[in-house]
């Protein structure tokens, strides 16, 4: 009986804790929409939240903590030109992300692997979100989707590229595109971490601005996913082809919060690289203080991202002296499935 008391006190807490933060509510104290300046340029707002509660119970801080369920990042907005993102951190170390487009406030989600989370930030955004986009099948990135469609009031249009996506209703291939609001999206076929994965690439109407590109578990800062269904001339043709074709000011938003880790595995292939350095240097300061260190750039990956730089020549010396980039691709990402930090 005593422990069913506490569930219920603790998860009536935890609900009002929640619901007073995406209110803004003023007893807590929330702090919102503190700007932070993101690597790349664009505008960043974190948000804050201060809990006058005893410190011996509970510490509620910079929104790592939601009632008592962990956030291993905090919240953040990223403005750009013509669209707003939303950063949602989710499970262990995955990213959702709200897409909106600022002049109609449509608005789409990219792997609402945690759809609560989803529908009170649209709630208190104030959004019309009428489309899913997933990257992939994994349970990681769709699990939520079925659940999504059921709790949201209105029709929901789920995009993905493989049938194994749960609530899918509509299928896209390479080069489909579909828009949000005013905002255009080409969908990008990058096959090899699964068959059917996508990459969402979206744009201002009239393709001024940086332009934004979600990679799923295709493409992470300073690394790649693992080739579990494809191969290293797929990851190539992914990686080398596809997205480096991408303007250079594109941000970049991965679907884990793999930075540090990648990072290192990229100082071991090319030691003398400062700009893998300084990145690490950044991102331990953004991490302890549990920022997200997405998004990075096109440019930027192309400068510190071994997977991107299979044509370098201390790249390939890493990779046994083979000049082939595809070959070093697999052996870069064969090195990397077992590479301890």
């Amino acid at each position: 009986m005593l422990s069913s008391a506490w569930r219920s006190v603790s998860t009536s807490v935890e609900t009002n804790l929640t619901a007073a933060y995406f209110r803004g509510s003023s007893t807590l104290r929330c702090l919102q929409r503190l700007a932070a300046v993101p690597s790349g340029g664009g505008s960043m707002q974190r948000r804050y939240l201060a809990v006058p509660v005893c410190p011996s119970l509970v510490k509620l801080q910079k929104l790592r903590k939601v009632g008592f369920r962990g956030m291993h990042s905090t919240l953040e907005d990223v403005k750009l030109e013509g669209m707003e993102i939303k950063i949602l951190p989710a499970l262990q170390d995955n990213y959702m992300y709200l897409i909106v487009d600022t002049k109609t406030r449509e608005a789409a989600i990219v792997d609402p692997v945690e759809p609560e989370l989803v529908i009170k930030t649209v709630e208190e955004e104030k959004v019309t979100l009428n489309k899913v986009l997933t990257t992939h099948h994994h349970w990681d990135h769709a699990g939520g989707n079925e659940k999504l469609v059921k709790l949201w009031p209105k029709e929901l249009e789920v995009y993905g590229g493989d049938d194994r996506i749960g609530a899918l209703n509509r299928k896209v291939q390479q080069d489909d595109s579909l828009t949000i609001g005013n905002l255009k999206v080409r969908c990008l076929s990058t096959p090899c971490h699964t068959t059917g994965h996508i990459c969402y690439h979206v744009t201002t109407a009239d393709g001024t601005g940086e332009g934004a590109v979600f990679t799923g578990d295709t493409l992470f800062q300073g690394g790649c996913g693992r080739f579990f269904e494809g191969t290293p001339e797929e990851m190539y043709e992914a990686l080398c082809t596809k997205l480096s074709a991408l303007p250079d000011n594109t941000k970049v938003f991965c679907g884990h919060e793999y930075t540090l880790q990648n990072m290192s595995f990229a100082r071991h292939v090319e030691p003398d690289n400062e700009v893998i350095q300084q990145r690490i240097e950044w991102a331990k300061h953004r991490r302890a203080s549990q920022d997200p260190t997405v998004p990075s750039t096109i440019a930027e990956e192309k400068t510190w991202n071994p997977f991107m730089r299979v044509h370098e020549a201390a790249v390939q010396k890493h990779a046994g002296g083979a000049t082939d980039p595809i070959s070093v691709m697999g052996t870069l990402r064969k090195e990397k499935d077992t590479f301890k930090a």
